[in-house]
């Protein structure tokens, strides 16, 4: 690697550990991701254990909770402590307008989320970060793995040129990417949003990376060629460095609540023709700057 690419990775992982009083955090990787025991979200939780997973939550971007044997109501009480519910769009025809079921049927020849992305990037104040909650793995106890990305990590293991020319770039986001194929309601309005090519996190000013293949569509400064010759070599930054990443095993009855602004992930669809079933809740989130 590089002297700027090892500076990069140094910076995060000589880092000092954090200390907690009320959690036992222990990392998935150095880079990303925390396993969070000693925390039973069916109970209401106290001012320190929330400040303590805020804490946690900004440090890791990924938080892993396990047998959690919690109700829907349960999950969106603990999400509404870091912001306000964000609606499922387009909305379930019935039932919670909260709830977006992940379901895979047998046989599918696809799943949502099937390729990196960013929930909620293509909206003009993408989602604070979303939380899922599986209750059924796949038959076999194998397969349907997370994964996720640090995308602080990917913007500082670019060359200082390639960051430079960066500044003042954006790209528009465009829903209607990973909508080909499916049939949305009639007066569905598919979000496109502009966002700077690479943003400062709303609460750490930390910059990172902002864009993923899911969405991002066009860099409007840019000619047509250069903008997906330039985004085509972002888009492999994720794909191509393991490192950046963790992987997220799941198991009945395990919550992860992950940070759309400086993630992405990937659902693993390796478990063909098997199933399973998970509820999800986002948090809505605000503007994107540079």
């Amino acid at each position: 690697m590089e002297d700027y690419e090892l500076d990069a990775l140094k910076r995060i992982t000589t880092r000092p550990p954090l200390k907690y009083r009320t959690l036992d955090v222990t990392p998935l990787t150095p880079v990303i991701g925390a396993e969070v025991e000693g925390v039973d979200l069916s109970r209401d939780l106290t001012e320190e254990q929330l400040t303590e997973i805020r804490r946690a939550f900004l440090h890791h971007h990924v938080l892993v909770f396990r047998r959690q044997h919690i109700e829907f109501e349960d999950q969106k009480r603990f999400a509404a402590h870091f912001g306000e519910l964000r609606p499922v769009n387009p909305p379930p025809p019935e039932g919670d307008p909260y709830l977006l079921e992940i379901r895979t049927d047998s046989g599918a020849n696809n799943v949502a989320g099937n390729g990196w992305h960013a929930d909620g990037s293509a909206d003009a104040e993408p989602s604070l970060g979303s939380m899922l909650h599986i209750l059924r793995t796949p038959e076999g106890d194998a397969g349907g793995d997370t994964l996720f990305a640090n995308m602080h990590l990917a913007y500082d293991m670019l060359s200082p040129t390639l960051r430079a020319m960066l500044d003042g770039l954006t790209a528009i986001h465009d829903g209607g990417l990973s909508l080909k194929g499916y049939t949305m309601p009639p007066d569905y309005v598919v979000p496109v949003a502009e966002h700077p090519l690479v943003v400062r996190h709303p609460e750490t000013g930390r910059r990172l990376l902002y864009v993923n293949p899911a969405y991002t569509d066009r860099i409007p400064q840019l000619s047509a060629d250069e903008s997906r010759a330039l985004l085509d070599l972002l888009f492999k930054v994720v794909a191509q460095r393991p490192m950046l990443a963790c992987r997220v095993r799941w198991e009945p009855e395990t919550l992860v609540f992950w940070d759309n602004r400086c993630v992405q992930h990937h659902a693993v669809y390796d478990y063909h023709p098997r199933t399973r079933y998970g509820r999800r809740v986002a948090i809505d989130g605000g503007p994107l700057r540079a």
